[in-house]
């Protein structure tokens, strides 16, 4: 499945504004627009991201798939699709400038996280973060979690067996570089592993953001699978609530 752009922003929007989304613009960039979705109601708003990194496309189409589904139905969110318009149409990680996007949250050298920075600290902090993700260095399914409420290990363990019809957990006691709390689980503090490189969860985590997740497909596998598991994976943790 090519990730065509602008078709995807198109089917996206159509089927957003149907479901009560407003849409808006943060910046403009050579290959489309960042735009974000806002759907109001009662309460803090749960916040999904997908498509940092352009060569990761089941986090957009898993995006697509949920709000194909009514997962956003219930509830105020805040959805941006694909973060990284340039990245997404060439298939780099990088956006256009080469510059990781997921690395940028402290130093924000580049439009699209100013943008995507400011919008978020002009709102109130969401009560969830969810972000989708892949990794090529793998052959299951993991996630990182940051945690500044309770501590849920049964909502851990529903998350994995949810994604568990289609990925196995990631085996090993590290996984990229983190030691885990249980397979495929890392419990990471609310610090940049580099200082100087804040990725968006932990910009989230310094927000206030009560609970974030970072799930990560392998990218080697078939893409369906791989938007399966972070559909299943982003509603268990969304079906708990997060408190501080």
């Amino acid at each position: 499945m090519a990730f065509e752009l602008q078709s995807y922003l198109a089917e996206f929007g159509a089927l957003a504004r149907d479901r009560g989304f407003v849409a808006r613009t943060l910046c403009e960039t050579s290959a489309g627009p960042l735009v974000v979705w806002e759907k109001a109601g009662d309460g803090l708003a749960a916040y999904l991201s997908a498509g940092m990194h352009g060569d990761e496309p089941a986090g957009p189409w898993a995006a697509l798939e949920l709000l194909r589904q009514g997962a956003f139905d219930d509830g105020p969110w805040l959805v941006c699709p694909a973060l990284n318009p340039t990245g997404l149409a060439a298939g780099t990680r990088d956006n256009a400038e080469g510059i990781d996007l997921n690395r940028d949250y402290w130093n924000r050298r580049t439009p699209e996280v100013q943008a995507h920075a400011a919008w978020l600290e002009s709102l109130p902090c969401p009560r969830i973060f969810i972000s989708l993700h892949e990794d090529w260095e793998t052959s299951g399914f993991y996630f990182y979690e940051i945690n500044l409420g309770d501590d849920r290990p049964d909502r851990a363990g529903a998350i994995l067996e949810a994604v568990r019809p289609w990925f196995p957990p990631e085996p090993g006691a590290m996984i990229d570089g983190h030691d885990i709390r249980d397979s495929g689980w890392i419990y990471h503090a609310a610090e940049a592993d580099l200082p100087e490189n804040w990725p968006e969860a932990i910009f989230l985590a310094k927000l206030g953001c009560p609970v974030s997740f970072t799930f990560e497909t392998p990218s080697a596998n078939c893409l369906q699978d791989r938007i399966a598991a972070h559909v299943a994976a982003a509603k268990a943790a969304a079906a708990f609530p997060a408190t501080l």
